[in-house]
This record gives C-alpha cells, structure tokens and sequence, in this order.
C-alpha cells in the first residue's frame, strides 16, 4: 500500500488550516493518518508553513510520495533539494566503496 504525504483540513468554515501528514493512500482525506509531519495556514498573511525536519527527511527517504500541493510546499522549504542531495552523497560513498 503507497504511503502519500498529503494534507489534511482542519480549522473552520471559510478559514481552513492544514497539517501536513503521512498517510495510506486509501485513506480518506480527513481519515486515518500515520504522523503529523508539518502544518500550513494558506489564510494567513503571508501564509504560513512549517515542517518537522527530521520526520519529513525520514519519510521522505522511506519513499513516502508526496501529492502535487505538498510536494510544491516541501520545495519551498527546500526539503526535496536536502534529499537529492543527501541521495546523491549516499550514492558516491556506495561508488567509491565499491572501487577499492
């Protein structure tokens, strides 16, 4: 079963706020979740948005995808340039591992 970062509504009527979670894919919407990793305000002035770093690194690295809102808010947070470059080490220790 997929396992999807994605958001999910919270606050009142014509004023929503969203945390950001992890989340099965056949979850509903408002549904079962696996972790809180972050939170969003759209309606605030600027809006705002805030990540646990470590827990969306980690379920990131897991493989966790995230849906299209929240993977354009973790690259305004510069979270997908952190796991590409955490990847791209990753693989260059495992190249010069495996030359010597």
């Amino acid at each position: 079963m997929p396992v999807k970062i994605r958001l999910k509504r919270m606050g009142a009527k014509k004023h929503p706020v969203y945390r950001v979670v992890v989340a099965n894919s056949t979850a509903s919407r408002d549904g079962r979740f696996i972790d809180t990793i972050g939170h969003y305000d759209p309606c605030a002035t600027p809006p705002t948005v805030s990540f646990d770093e470590e827990k969306t690194l980690r379920w990131l690295g897991f493989g966790a995808q995230p849906t299209d809102v929240t993977r354009a808010l973790l690259r305004k947070q510069g979270f997908l340039e952190k796991l590409d470059a955490a990847k791209a080490s990753a693989r260059a220790e495992r190249a010069e591992g495996s030359q010597k």
